[in-house]
């Protein structure tokens, strides 16, 4: 007889709990919410959006935008997603799997997005250009929001602050930003461990970030790449110049040399990146510099110092490999 009772009262109990936390949850969310970003238009203007709740139908596009949704765990709201420069990480299989990926299409155009109907269109500015999805303020004002990544919008500097700050914005937007702030937070005590190795050297090392092509040289010196190497310390390679020549680089002479390579999901990366290699490595004219001959030449992905979002953190490690190898072993 007691054990008849027992069953059915213990069930009550456990209804009971599971209507506390269901109650409690509704009662975090309806306390978050609503949420007000700021973010920009197409001309780099700051702008402000209101969220009264999270986002259910979004549109992801872009390598950043599909990864800072996986890596905080935010599959479930994505209707459909675009325009992978590389192969997802093994540790995001999983929730890539849940994206809507569609690969007949690097982007969709304006009239595909219309037919989606999301309520949050998450990518780079250029998607917001005129030949593609039009300014914001079109997509606004018929009720869906919208976020660029802060550094891929016209003019201002380009900072490795505002990739922390997209992650924390999208976690907040989502009401997740536990596990946006944990993300970030990696990344900085990464710098830390850093900064505290270059400031144990009796001189602090030169660094490039280049790509080569033909005889012309891309220094990435003053954009986000270069903002990453300050914030850990060292000396940025010196040149103001976007666009350099081989006697350029050759004055310059860096300690460390990393050369930008970008593998494409549908080609080789390993190939793409010792190709790119041969053209610093292979050249004779190149063979003078500290870099080559101390063989402080590296490879680091485009996907990891331009508008990398969670890969920020990739990037961070690649340089920091390169300057002290096995630093984070």
């Amino acid at each position: 007889m007691k054990r008849n009772l027992f069953v059915p009262v213990l069930l009550t109990i456990i209804i009971a709990l599971f209507s506390c936390f269901t109650v409690f949850a509704q009662e975090s969310a309806d306390d978050h919410y609503p949420v007000t970003i700021t973010n920009f238009n197409y001309a780099g203007d700051e702008i402000t959006l209101t969220f009264e709740k999270a986002p259910e139908r979004v549109l992801a596009v872009y390598q950043g935008s599909i990864e800072t949704m996986i890596a905080l765990g935010l599959e479930d709201h994505v209707i459909a997603s675009y325009g992978l420069d590389n192969k997802i990480k093994d540790e995001w299989q999983a929730g890539f799997e849940k994206m809507n990926y569609n690969d007949s299409s690097f982007a969709p155009d304006k009239e595909t997005v219309i037919m989606m109907n999301p309520d949050l269109i998450f990518s780079w500015g250029s998607l917001f250009g005129e030949k593609m999805l039009g300014d914001v303020d079109y997509w606004i004002s018929s009720g869906t929001n919208t976020y660029m990544n802060t550094n891929t919008r016209p003019g201002g500097n380009r900072l490795m602050e505002n990739e922390f700050t997209d992650i924390l914005n999208i976690g907040k937007i989502f009401n997740v930003e536990e596990k946006a702030q944990a993300l970030v937070d990696q990344m900085r005590n990464d710098l830390a461990v850093i900064r505290l190795a270059v400031e144990a050297e009796e001189e602090k090392p030169v660094v490039a970030i280049i790509r080569i092509r033909d005889s012309e040289i891309r220094n990435f010196g003053k954009e986000l790449a270069g903002d990453i190497l300050a914030n850990m310390g060292v000396e940025v390679m010196q040149s103001a110049e976007r666009y350099m020549g081989k006697e350029d680089l050759i004055n310059e002479n860096p300690d460390v040399i990393f050369i930008e390579y970008m593998p494409r999901p549908d080609k080789g990366g390993d190939a793409i990146r010792e190709e790119q290699l041969a053209k610093l490595l292979d050249d004779p004219s190149f063979a003078s510099l500290k870099a080559v001959q101390n063989k402080r030449v590296y490879t680091i992905m485009l996907g990891e110092i331009y508008a990398p979002a969670v890969r920020t953190g990739d990037g961070i490690r690649t340089i920091a490999n390169g300057l002290f190898p096995g630093i984070f072993d």
